[in-house]
């Protein structure tokens, strides 16, 4: 039937009425629906049923079978009053069916602390037209509870405290027009709970409380509209979660304190609005949460004192707009922000992560990784192919950078040192030299490594050439000063080769034919003066000429000249790289 009009209007007459399973009503309701212009887009016969004869077969304990029925101001709480009941007091039915029914009402369509005690409530294709819809602390009965492809044009619908059975309940392409919709502290037993496709409209949607057990839960693909929507405190269990091309709308999305426990919660490709969205302190046992390809809209994000130790929580290729979004104090087993987009301020102080994921990421803002007031213990961070145009702000020791990007076990020394060569542009824009300099060392490093081992399919002689190159770069680069990052290594260095070379020319002058010998009258110097007189010279290649070399001190002497004046440039090179900072 034609869920979209503007007005109804219902005709009773006196024609007998055939269902299709060959049920018949005395009468015959007529209902015609209006668009705007008041023009007919379409009229429908319904069976006509009297609500007096409906409490009388509630009166004698009969199932209520109201399929193709138009009903008018049904309320069981007039059902009560008429009893002499208080208005909390169950009213036990066997079952409901009221498929392709049509209810309407000059006050409240009421269903309220009605018992079902065999069978379940059937309202599929069910039209609920005019006056608010209660179904508050309804027990739905054993068997599923069906809702599919109903209308509901109610200002609000009352699902609050209700019991929906251990066989499900279906929503699917169920359509709600404005108004508030209200399950809260709703128990869906362990069946599926299904509102797929469904289409809630404008009003505020409430799931507070709401208790789902472990049947898989769908809002794949349903439509909410303006207004908030909120299930905060709701439990979910050992189903699928999932809210796949779900259309948020423009409110506030509140899933704070939400219990995902062990299952599997999929937001992959869902669209958020303009509203505020938060998961803050949300937690999930040993599931998994996804949110790929999600669009976040303009709203801010929060997922502060998030428990999902033993989770994983993936956000590949998701959209973040221009929102800040925070993940502060929050634990997580393995955190993804795969290639998505950061345009802006990202907190990422999270209170534990074994694993998290920044690779193929554009930052265009702040990463905040630096610890404040508590340790920021993330075991492993990726940042491999990052395009950082903002800044990461990061401790090299609080953080423990070295260990984090080196525990890695699936990234080659390449992606290692591209890391490193990212976290170096990051320290630059941020000021901290010091660990621009640690960076750049491991970058250096990891680079080295990561050609040596490039060789190891290109032949046996190129493979000892690229050894050789290698230990001499690690001997001459690295260990002699860092990559030209730290003087005092570099001075220490000299120190170290000068001594070297100083005890070389005394041990080959027993070995060989060597000596250092004086061109001048000067008193004579010892064989340990002369070594480490001449050798002083030579490294400093000041050259005074009073003492000259023989035999293989003439071999070794040149190549200590050589290594004094690399040594000397590589000590000013990095002297003045520190002075320049």
């Amino acid at each position: 039937m034609v869920s979209d009009y503007y007005s109804f209007k219902v005709n009773i007459v006196d024609k007998i009425f055939y269902t299709e399973e060959g049920n018949q009503f005395p009468k015959t309701a007529i209902i015609s629906l209006f668009d705007i212009n008041n023009k007919v887009i379409t009229s429908k016969d319904f069976g006509y049923i009297d609500t007096i004869d409906i409490y009388n077969h509630i009166d004698k304990k009969e199932p209520l079978n109201l399929d193709y029925c138009y009903i008018k101001n049904f309320s069981i709480t007039t059902y009560r009053r008429l009893h002499l009941l208080d208005k909390k007091d169950y009213v036990s039915i066997k079952n409901i069916s009221a498929k392709y029914a049509f209810f309407d009402s000059n006050f409240s369509i009421d269903f309220s602390y009605i018992k079902i005690t065999d069978g379940g409530m059937n309202f599929s294709n069910t039209h609920f037209a005019e006056g608010d819809l209660n179904f508050s602390n309804t027990h739905f009965g054993k068997d599923k509870t069906d809702f599919s492809y109903s209308v509901f044009r109610n200002n609000r619908a009352d699902f609050s405290n209700t019991f929906f059975g251990n066989k499900g309940l279906n929503f699917k392409n169920a359509i709600f027009h404005q108004g508030i919709k209200d399950f809260q502290y709703a128990d869906f037993g362990n069946g599926d709970a299904i509102f797929t496709n469904t289409e809630f409209s404008d009003g505020d949607v409430s799931f507070i409380n709401t208790n789902f057990n472990d049947g898989n839960v769908s809002f794949k693909v349903a439509r909410f509209g303006k207004g908030n929507i909120v299930f905060h405190f709701a439990k979910f269990g050992k189903g699928q979660i999932s809210f796949e091309r779900t259309e948020f709308g423009d409110g506030k999305i509140d899933f704070r304190t939400v219990e995902f426990n062990e299952g599997k919660a999929n937001f992959n490709r869902a669209n958020f609005g303009e509203g505020d969205i938060s998961f803050e302190a949300s937690s999930s046992s040993q599931g998994k949460i996804t949110f790929k390809r999600t669009n976040f809209g303009e709203g801010s994000i929060n997922f502060e004192l998030v428990e999902c130790e033993n989770t994983d929580v993936i956000f590949e290729k998701a959209t973040f707009g221009h929102n800040d979004v925070s993940f502060f104090n929050s634990k997580f087993n393995f955190l993804s922000l795969k290639s998505c987009h950061l345009d802006d301020y990202l907190d990422l102080r999270v209170k534990k992560c074994n694993k998290l994921n920044l690779a193929d990421t554009i930052a265009r803002d702040i990463i905040d990784l630096k610890p404040y007031n508590f340790k920021v213990d993330i075991n492993r961070l990726n940042l491999t192919g990052m395009r950082l145009l903002g800044c990461i702000y990061i401790d090299w020791f609080d953080n423990d950078v070295k260990q984090i990007i080196y525990r890695q076990t699936n990234t080659s020394f390449k992606e290692k040192a591209d890391q490193f060569r990212t976290l170096k542009e990051s320290f630059n824009k941020t000021g901290e030299y010091n660990d621009e300099d640690r960076s750049y060392v491991e970058f250096k490093r990891c680079e080295a490594k990561s050609k040596l081992l490039e060789t190891k399919e290109k032949g046996k002689l190129k493979k000892i050439n690229r050894q050789i190159r290698y230990w001499i770069q690690w001997l001459t680069f690295d260990q002699a000063g860092y990559y030209a990052t730290n003087p005092l290594r570099v001075l220490t260095a000299m120190v170290g080769v000068y001594i070297i070379f100083s005890l070389l020319f005394i041990v080959i002058f027993y070995f060989g034919n060597s000596d250092i010998l004086s061109a001048t009258n000067a008193p004579a110097l010892n064989l340990f003066e002369r070594s480490f007189y001449h050798s002083a010279i030579t490294f400093l290649t000041i050259g005074y000429g009073d003492h000259y070399p023989i035999g293989w001190s003439r071999v070794l002497s040149p190549i200590e000249g050589f290594a004094g004046m690399f040594l000397m440039s590589y000590f000013t090179v990095a002297l003045v790289r520190k002075i320049l900072r």
